[in-house]
């Protein structure tokens, strides 16, 4: 007998998949790592902060790449946790060094680095890389 997404949804404990969410939110959820697995890697070009001076838009694209330990990542919670730093004003090197740490406080895993690329506003573009290892 075939589960219905919700009834999926409940046994992983998900937030977001499976679920109608109409506003951004600042949690990752997991689910358990296949077997074989080494290494993930998940990219969005469609995020948006702001400059904490000035206020004004960037635009980035953000590499995440990580060795899951137990648990990877849920991709529709992570596309509703990239969404809610739209109105958040943060630079390009903290926007990667506060996703890596999140990342690795989510799911653990034994290494997670992040490549945050900002878009060239005034002609330079930016690109930090934050990397977190497990102790």
């Amino acid at each position: 007998m075939s589960r219905t997404m919700h009834e999926a949804a409940n046994e992983y404990g998900f937030r977001a998949l499976g679920r109608t969410v109409r506003e951004p939110m600042r949690t990752l959820d997991t689910f358990p790592k296949p077997a074989g697995v080494e290494t993930v890697v998940m990219e969005s070009d469609e995020v948006t902060s702001l400059c904490p001076v000035t206020g004004q838009p960037d635009w980035e694209t953000v590499t995440i790449e990580y060795a899951p330990d137990q648990a990877c990542i849920e991709s529709k919670s992570l596309k509703l946790y990239l969404w809610s730093f739209r109105e958040e004003g943060v630079f390009c090197e903290a926007l990667a060094a506060q996703i890596a740490n999140d990342v690795a406080a989510a799911c653990r895993p034994f290494w997670v680095k992040v490549t945050v690329t900002q878009k060239p506003r005034g002609g330079i573009k930016i690109t930090a890389t934050a990397r977190v290892e497990r102790d």
